[in-house]
């Protein structure tokens, strides 16, 4: 199934995990876009892009007197550095006592004066009010693509169900107590995690690069089953195949166990696709283009809108729907097959019926910008319901590293010009 784990590599936590106690009260009513939440506001320079930006959901843990190291991995070459900071999902202000970024050397190790300050309005403590987002002043410094960087945050009073992004497939370092922000080394940083905590962005000037390209979907797009601190996701490997010729800031917008149509009990998997378009993908600085890889998980679940049975045409509606959001918003929308996956959990004679439906209307339709096969990317010639043993994971649902390069080659760099 495409639902996720959560994997921690080792914790030494005093916060604890606060999901449960919200599982009951989300408060997000299905059927209605983001809009009651304030979407990020594009920079009117337009040389500004997104390097970097995770989508964030309800759910995560409580912190108290304690800083969050975490890595951010450019796609991107840029200038002035400016951190977004989120408290979209969580229930209650959040006061940020202290902000840094700083180039990696190893782990939670900040490469030696490599450290910078970030400020907000030019105060270094802010209090963000829940529902709300924050975007730093530009901070002096620069990344290439590729490079990662180190974000340091200190929470100095107790939050309630961090907003957050759970499968990060990265490793997160949480401190002994204080703000330990401006350590370069890593000896306060006591425990690790793979999920990162009200860091959702991260972008730069860049007079080279031709805008953000918006990966959205699931978690195949997300990276499951790809290794930690890798960056093996077919959005990562898009990254690098743009740098140089082609730069474009490229965002990974995947949620592992998110829907097209509907929004999933786990309240960690998303709110549904069609609600947080307009925050996750339209809302990036410097969006021109979102490639489209979602709704296995619809078909999977068998999950149509107001609990009825799923029908190829209510996931056809579902897309229609976002490639109005994106038109009226002026973003190109390109639209992906669904991939193959015949043996596991999903699949089934109906369920498979709905697939190819739903994929024979993404080839013919015209109704998208541009269509990237990812179907025929990573389908076995042999089997073509289900994917290629050289690009399985095992799961016979998620692609492994071969396979999310594969799929990113399927990408015809032209569509993106």
């Amino acid at each position: 199934m495409l639902v996720t784990k959560r994997r921690t590599l080792r914790v030494l936590l005093a916060a604890t995990v606060a999901a449960a106690g919200l599982m009951g009260g989300a408060p997000f009513a299905a059927g209605h876009s983001d809009t009651s939440r304030p979407a990020r506001t594009q920079s009117l320079d337009a040389r500004r892009v997104t390097a970097w930006a995770p989508s964030m959901t309800i759910g995560g843990p409580n912190f108290h007197d304690q800083t969050i190291r975490m890595v951010a991995h450019s796609s991107v070459e840029g200038t002035a550095l400016r951190i977004h900071l989120s408290n979209l999902r969580s229930t209650i202000p959040l006061t940020v006592g202290a902000v840094s970024i700083a180039a990696q050397a190893d782990r939670a190790t900040a490469v030696a004066g490599s450290q910078r300050a970030a400020t907000f309005s030019h105060k270094r403590s802010v209090t963000i009010p829940a529902g709300a987002e924050l975007v730093s002043d530009p901070v002096p410094m620069s990344v290439k693509a590729g490079q990662n960087v180190l974000v340091s945050i200190y929470l100095p009073h107790a939050t309630s169900s961090a907003t957050w992004h759970s499968d990060a497939f990265d490793t997160s370092y949480l401190s002994v107590p204080g703000d330990h922000t401006a350590d370069a080394a890593d000896g306060n940083y006591i425990a690790a995690t793979t999920s990162w905590y009200y860091l959702s962005g991260l972008d730069v000037a860049s007079p080279d690069a031709r805008g953000t390209v918006v990966a959205f979907g699931d978690s195949i797009t997300d990276g499951y089953n790809t290794p930690a601190g890798a960056y093996h996701r077919w959005p990562d490997d898009l990254a690098r195949r743009l740098t140089g010729t082609h730069p474009m800031g490229v965002v990974d917008a995947g949620i592992g166990g998110n829907r097209v149509l509907t929004d999933v009990p786990n309240i960690w998997q998303g709110i549904s696709a069609t609600r947080r378009f307009a925050h996750d993908a339209l809302g990036q600085p410097g969006v021109r283009d979102v490639i489209l890889l979602e709704g296995i998980n619809d078909i999977g679940n068998n999950a149509g809108p107001g609990g009825a049975p799923l029908t190829a045409q209510d996931l056809i509606n579902g897309y229609r729907n976002l490639i109005q959001q994106a038109h009226a918003a002026g973003v190109r929308i390109i639209g992906g097959t669904l991939l193959p996956d015949k043996g596991a959990g999903y699949y089934s004679d109906s369920a498979e019926a709905i697939r190819q439906a739903v994929n024979t209307w993404i080839r013919t339709s015209g109704a998208f910008d541009g269509v990237v096969d990812f179907e025929k990317a990573v389908a076995d010639p042999a089997e073509p319901g289900a994917l290629s043993p050289a690009f399985d994971s095992g799961d016979h649902l998620h692609p492994n590293e071969a396979g999310m390069q594969a799929l990113a080659n399927a990408v015809d760099l032209s569509l993106l010009k």
